[in-house]
């Protein structure tokens, strides 16, 4: 199982005990404003078990990690990343809003970054992201993404269609 840590966090890929903490994160209204509709208990479990299997760099499936706080060992959030193409991943990223403005988005995703571009390979990481969804687009860009274009009513959320912003970062402009 894939574990390792940064500063203040530690990261771990996701097992089934989690999954009280992952719901929690998706009935959480703040958290999944601009991410997706509530959905039933039984849709969120379908896309919590599809982060459960073991993973390796060679992997087609999402890599689930649970990020936690190193110190108390409280659960942060969740990341990961997903091969869309040979050289070319997916990030994404909830984090508790108890956890939100403390810095802990932009160390998770740097150690993503980290292990995406460094250990896995990856030429590209992309993003995309709801429309308004003013904190996240900060945090890519503090990363090193760079906005690619926006994708007008791209995604069905909240009653009507929403455009998404698309974000990528290559390996060559990672530092």
């Amino acid at each position: 199982m894939l574990t390792f840590t940064t500063a203040r966090l530690a990261y771990r890929q996701l097992t089934q005990d989690d999954w009280p903490f992952f719901l929690s994160l998706q009935r959480d209204e703040t958290v999944m404003r601009y991410m997706a509709d509530q959905g039933s208990e039984e849709e969120i479990y379908a896309a919590f078990s599809t982060r459960l299997p073991v993973w390796s760099p060679e992997s087609r499936h999402w890599l689930g990690l649970l990020i936690s706080d190193k110190a108390s060992g409280e659960p942060v959030g969740v990341t990961g990343f997903i091969r869309r193409e040979e050289d070319k991943a997916e990030v994404g990223y909830l984090l508790a809003k108890r956890h939100h403005g403390l810095g802990y988005g932009y160390e998770s995703l740097r150690a993503v970054c980290d292990l995406a571009f460094k250990q896995c390979g990856i030429r590209k990481l992309v993003a995309t992201v709801t429309e308004g969804n003013v904190a996240s687009r900060r945090l890519l860009e503090k990363v090193g993404f760079q906005l690619e274009g926006t994708l007008r009513e791209n995604y069905f959320l909240q009653g009507r269609w929403q455009d998404d912003w698309v974000f990528g970062l290559l390996n060559q402009e990672y530092c």
